[in-house]
């Protein structure tokens, strides 16, 4: 079987001898290069052919954010950041890496006498194998990441769904999700007037940080979801890691019921329990992301009448979680990632 070939970008000569004997000690991988900087890694990209890069995200000189707007114009694969910090400026520069492009973000593994060392290096190399297989595209350079809204879609005809209320809105992601989430959040007026449930599937270190990234490049501020919570209108709320998050009576709960599709959170709990909670008063939309979760929740979810909206393949990173409920009848409407914000002011009837 051909092996995975794999770029590494980290600029500790010491953090880097251990990226190599992590990675080259899997039979997935060939090792083509180890570098200390993105520049030398941008040098070298067509020598080294890489299959997927792990690239650190602080850097000298060009940082990891940086970094991947470059590649992902000029050179354009997969990216799995690998970052030290799950907080301050590195964790948001991981964040903006993930909006810019890059597929995943994990946890630096830390030293071989560390309790986690086995774990993080073992979730390393299996994200690594995953990711060298998505299909990714060119993006254009925009480092003032301010992507654009459903601006240019103003003709789209209005739908016939206009004898019903909307309460609440869920929105659910995996891969590619963060820069997906951005672009719909982004395209929605401050005085949205649902709350906003979200189910983004992330390294448990990472939700934390993710949230307050959320509040910084959105127009709405950002919570973790407690039991009992009251949602309010134009806000977002997330579950911690390793949490299921559901709707009840108006109110969010929380459980760490096993996990469902090999996820917690799971999208299909979250569309499950609104279908129960919101019947038709519900939106569902599914975006980006590989697998299955939150299919069979939002076909519950059209069955008791909410309108439901995927991610068209088109524009998806991965089309597992949104093709799977299109495939299931799960879907009223497929729409490009930048219509899908116009056809959410639709339905609440927020034009302007």
């Amino acid at each position: 079987m051909k092996k995975i070939r794999v770029l590494i970008v980290e600029d500790s000569p010491v953090v880097r001898e251990l990226l190599l004997y992590i990675i080259g000690s899997d039979a997935r991988f060939e090792v083509v290069a180890a570098v200390g900087s993105a520049e030398e890694a941008l040098q070298g990209l067509d020598r080294f052919a890489p299959d997927v890069i792990s690239l650190d995200i602080r850097l000298p000189g060009m940082n990891g954010l940086d970094a991947t707007l470059e590649i992902m114009a000029t050179h354009p694969m997969p990216i799995v950041v690998v970052s030290a910090s799950v907080q301050d400026d590195e964790l948001n520069i991981a964040m903006n890496a993930l909006r810019a492009g890059a597929l995943t973000v994990v946890e630096k593994p830390v030293g071989v006498t560390s309790d986690a060392y086995r774990a993080l290096a073992d979730q390393l190399c299996n994200q690594l194998a995953i990711m060298s297989q998505v299909r990714v595209v060119k993006q254009a350079r925009r480092r003032n990441l301010n992507f654009g809204s459903a601006e240019r879609m103003e003709a789209m005809p209005a739908p016939s769904w206009e004898t019903v209320r909307p309460k609440m809105l869920g929105l659910v992601a995996s891969t590619g999700g963060p820069n997906a989430l951005s672009r719909v959040l982004n395209g929605l007026p401050r005085d949205f007037p649902l709350p906003i449930l979200i189910v983004q599937h992330m390294t448990a270190g990472f939700v934390d940080g993710f949230v307050q990234w959320l509040s910084q490049v959105t127009p709405f501020p950002a919570h973790m979801a407690g039991d009992g919570m009251l949602p309010r209108p134009a806000s977002l709320y997330l579950p911690p890691a390793d949490h299921h998050l559901e709707i009840k009576g108006g109110r969010l709960y929380l459980n760490t019921a096993p996990p469902v599709v090999a996820q917690r959170p799971s999208g299909t709990v979250l569309f499950k329990s609104m279908a129960r909670d919101l019947k038709e008063a519900g939106i569902g939309v599914l975006l980006t992301g590989m697998g299955a979760d939150g299919a069979e929740g939002m076909l519950e979810m059209r069955r008791s009448g909410a309108y439901t909206l995927a991610e068209d393949e088109s524009t998806t990173v991965i089309y597992g979680m949104p093709g799977e409920a299109v495939r299931m009848g799960a879907v009223r409407e497929s729409l490009p990632l930048d219509a899908i914000a116009l056809r959410l002011r639709q339905l609440v009837g927020v034009l302007s």
